[in-house]
Formats: C-alpha cells, sequence, structure tokens
C-alpha cells in the first residue's frame, strides 16, 4: 500500500507547491491528525494532542517524492488571540501559490456528533471561492448512532447537494479504505 510507506518530513507556513497534496482541514480536535495515522496505518506518524490547538504550521507528511499529507492548523480555537490572523494568512498563502499541474485535493473534516458552527460554514464558503475540489469528511462516526448519522447526512445533503460526503472513523477504521480509493484518485495514482 502506497499509503504505509509515509514519513514526516518537515513543518512550514508557507506551501511547498509539490506536485500532489492534499490538505486536511478543520476545527481543532476534529481528528485531522488520527485521520492522517488511520490513512497510512501508523499510529505515531501525526502528533495527535489532546490539546486543541496545537498544530501551528502545515505539517507535511511523504508519501512519495511527488505526492504529500498536509496537516493544517485547526481553526476555531482562539485561546492565542493572534492565532487566527497567522492561520488566515497562511490559508491565503496556501491556495494563492498552485503552480501550473499541481493537483490539490482538499478534505475538510467536522465533528459528525456537532452541528457546524460559523467557522465550518465560513470555511465552506472559502474553500468554495478558491475553487479547489473539497471532499466533507465526518469524524467520529464510530460514535454515532443511526439516526445521528442520518440527520448529519440529511443535513449536508439539503444544503450541499452536489457535495461528496464520506463519514470515516480512525479508531475503527471505518471508511478509511474508502477515503483512500478517493484521494489516489483525485491524484490519479495506482493502488498498489
Amino acid at each position: 500500500m502506497i499509503f504505509s510507506k509515509a514519513h514526516f518530513s518537515l513543518s512550514a507556513v508557507k506551501p511547498l507547491e509539490k506536485d500532489k497534496e492534499v490538505l486536511f482541514i478543520g476545527r481543532s480536535n476534529v481528528g485531522k491528525s488520527s485521520l492522517i495515522n488511520a490513512i497510512c496505518d501508523h499510529k505515531g506518524l501525526a502528533y495527535v494532542s489532546k490539546t486543541p490547538g496545537h498544530t501551528r504550521l502545515l505539517n507535511y507528511f511523504e508519501i512519495n517524492p511527488d505526492f504529500y499529507l498536509v496537516d493544517a492548523p485547526g481553526y476555531g480555537y482562539r485561546k492565542i488571540a493572534h492565532f487566527q490572523d497567522h492561520f488566515d494568512s497562511m490559508m491565503d498563502s496556501y491556495f494563492q501559490k498552485i503552480k501550473e499541474g499541481q493537483k490539490r485535493l482538499v478534505l475538510l473534516l467536522f465533528d459528525a456528533r456537532r452541528d457546524l458552527s460559523k467557522e465550518d460554514w465560513d470555511m465552506l464558503e472559502y474553500l468554495k471561492n478558491q475553487r479547489v475540489k473539497t471532499l466533507v469528511i465526518y469524524t467520529k462516526e464510530d460514535k454515532l448512532n443511526q439516526s445521528m448519522r442520518q440527520k448529519a447526512l440529511q443535513r449536508m445533503r439539503t444544503l450541499f447537494p452536489d457535495q461528496e460526503i464520506l463519514f470515516v472513523s480512525s479508531l475503527k477504521k471505518k471508511g478509511v479504505d474508502i477515503l483512500r480509493e478517493s484521494i489516489l484518485k483525485e491524484m490519479d495514482i495506482e493502488a498498489s
């Protein structure tokens, strides 16, 4: 499996402009690092913190020299007042620097147990304006009962009828194989 070759490359404020990048973005504590670990089948690859707001930079995980997973800082956590401005300028820089032929996919993560916040709606709108392929990923699927799952899905389908939505559980690995396939398809990479 191509993802099993993953390793941490570096942390950066500015985008690296690799040929193929998958950006993981969402509120603090939504499970971005846990999902990266599940996709790569490597528990300690991305640091998972119990404290919101731990990630401050773009963390790059190399799958191969042309293909990277990128863990973005969480939004919506404002323990440090200037952090939101830093986050906004980092994201603006990330989306402004897209080189010709570069493939980018954004995985926008939401906690399936929670209603969407104003920051979530703002991020959806922001990504729509960036015109970048975005998959909505509901995390912590293992903590939902069937009616909670249906409610979350129906809410999203009503508001974003054309948006691709996946439910995953990093803990139980539910939906992770489907997500891997979606990532490889978007990046034009053959599964191995």
